[in-house]
């Protein structure tokens, strides 16, 4: 999933980064509160993190900003320990959850997941569709009962349609999602995976719809 970071200190910004993408997490970062507003609203994102101790623009400024213009994506704010002033104007501006400094990845992980789950509908750590089971906190799949071994991208690429089921997803809209601003992706490189997840899950599995895109059936 594309997560937006908006966080000024590098050392939290590149922990976060660094553990995150192992995790299935395709990650843009913002150093400053004026580029996370001008990226939540540009580009699409399935959660953000929002420290709210920024340069140019305050956090709780980013998200007002984002909500105002109807940005509805899920946002996990970061908070200095102890300070509960902080979490309550947060969550009151439109915030999602926060998690408090110093923070464990796995909890980051876990709350980004559930805000990503919710957002979809879903309620449980496991998605099953047709016989296939995805399991986004153990990161295993299976088809039948039987494991299935999905590369990273693979993973991700699925992920993204067991959240959407019975919707057409572009190619475009897959690309977005799929790599941060800074990578470049080849222009097939997604009916690539397509391809091998067809091979893995089934020819059926995943359907082209004509000039459209993309649907899991």
């Amino acid at each position: 999933m594309r997560i937006l970071l908006v966080e000024d200190d590098d050392d939290i910004a590149g922990r976060l980064v660094t553990g995150l993408r192992p995790n299935g997490f395709v990650v843009d970062h913002a150093p400053n509160g004026e580029d996370g507003v001008v990226m939540g609203l540009g580009e699409h994102f399935d959660a953000a993190i929002l420290d709210l101790g920024l340069p140019k623009m305050q956090g709780i400024a980013v998200l007002r900003k984002w909500r105002t213009e109807k940005c509805d994506m899920p946002v996990l704010i970061l908070t200095a320990q102890g300070t509960w002033t902080e979490k309550v104007e947060g969550l009151n501006a439109g915030a999602d959850d926060y998690i408090t400094k110093p923070f464990h990845i796995p909890e980051v992980v876990a709350r980004l997941r559930a805000l990503i789950r919710r957002k979809s509908g879903a309620s449980s750590v496991t998605l099953n569709h047709k016989g296939v089971s995805l399991d986004t906190a153990a990161g295993k799949v299976t088809a039948s009962g039987d494991a299935i071994d999905l590369t990273a991208s693979e993973f991700r690429l699925l992920t993204y349609f067991m959240h959407r089921p019975g919707r057409i997803v572009s190619q475009s809209e897959l690309t977005e999602r799929l790599y941060a601003l800074d990578a470049t992706a080849e222009s097939n490189t997604i009916e690539v995976y397509i391809s091998r997840l067809r091979r893995k899950l089934g020819r059926d599995f995943i359907t082209t719809v004509r000039g459209l895109g993309y649907r899991m059936d």
